[in-house]
């Protein structure tokens, strides 16, 4: 699954690598994975499902 964030590293959006949806502490989802450049962890909160 190809998804875009925005790396703070390189202040450009990208797409991330190895890319997987978590939970965050408040219960809502998000993206973490990796900027293909730097390396930097990426994050992208996703709408809440309910």
């Amino acid at each position: 699954m190809a998804v875009e964030a925005y790396c703070v590293k390189c202040k450009a959006k990208k797409e991330m690598v190895d890319a997987k949806e978590e939970l965050m502490k408040n219960g809502r989802p998000m993206m973490k994975g990796k900027c293909p450049v730097c390396g930097t962890v990426m994050c992208k909160i996703l709408p809440s499902k309910k």
